[in-house]
């Protein structure tokens, strides 16, 4: 039997954690500041070409739908503003930052594509719900970070969990908190606070499992109905992939009848597809 982990057994193992590139460390850590030079970034960003190749695939998919083709990260921001520009150089960093093969049992793959599914989602719920599209996308594509800090800080223990999970047909956030003691939620909130995250996201990974939470926002209750509709779609395809419970009250606030959410899965399908193809290939 492993031992129980405490938050601050987490919070003691981030630095043996992969390090984002500088460049997307200082792209996180200015997401409320006005001032920023943005032509100072997109140098630096463009220094490191794995980053900026990525990041111009996705800007010029169909996800942005560009009458013209962007070939360089000022002009990503020019047609795209800062904001989404920044949320792609950190999706295209973020995807590619974390090793695989550490944990038996943990399917890398099937993490990235239910993440990725998850913020495309986001995405066509934030427009419809007139909220930022950007910050929805990177919620999405970060709510279950958490799962990777486990998975690199603790592989054996999680490992454990994994095997739980089969053998008692629950799900993940349970076997977690068996096993480990802690689970990706508080993993994923340690690792927003070392990686300096601001306020929106930090709230948004803490409360998509408990968008009803004391200050969990409205992103939160958008990366909860997400996360549900992704599972439900079977995007992912992972075998007996469980359903999480939807709150009641993250359904209803979004308020939103069947033929949009008809429309809605149609558009998240197709949006996943292409954004996989970018950020996993």
């Amino acid at each position: 039997m492993s031992t129980i982990l405490t938050y601050d057994d987490v919070v003691k193992n981030l630095d043996d954690l992969p390090s984002l590139p500088a460049v997307v460390m200082e792209l996180l850590n200015s997401i409320d500041q006005e001032d920023v030079d943005i032509s100072v970034l997109a140098k630096k960003v463009s220094h490191d070409q794995a980053l900026t190749a990525k990041t111009l695939r996705l800007a010029n998919s169909s996800l942005y739908g560009l009458q013209v083709k962007v070939t360089t990260i000022q002009q990503a921001i020019t047609y795209l503003g800062f904001q989404t520009t920044r949320n792609l150089i950190t999706a295209a960093a973020v995807t590619g930052c974390f090793a695989e093969g550490q944990c038996p049992g943990f399917d890398h793959k099937a993490f990235w594509r239910h993440s990725i599914a998850t913020a495309a989602c986001a995405k066509v719920l934030a427009r419809q719900m007139r909220f930022n599209q950007d910050y929805a996308f990177t919620a999405g594509l970060l709510h279950d970070i958490g799962r990777l800090v486990l998975v690199s800080c603790f592989p054996q223990q999680y490992a454990e969990a994994i095997a739980h999970r089969a053998a008692h047909d629950c799900f993940m956030l349970d076997a977690e908190r068996t096993v480990l003691g802690v689970d990706h939620v508080d993993a994923g909130l340690a690792l927003a606070e070392h990686w300096n995250f601001s306020d929106t996201m930090r709230l948004a990974i803490g409360g998509h499992h408990d968008p009803e939470a004391p200050g969990a926002g409205f992103l939160a209750a958008i990366i909860h109905v997400a996360d549900a509709i992704v599972h439900a779609l079977d995007l992912t395809q992972v075998e007996d992939d469980l359903v999480p419970p939807v709150s009641t009250v993250a359904w209803t606030a979004l308020g939103l009848d069947k033929a949009v959410y008809l429309q809605l899965f149609r558009e998240t399908e197709l949006q996943y597809e292409e954004i996989q193809m970018v950020l996993l290939s």
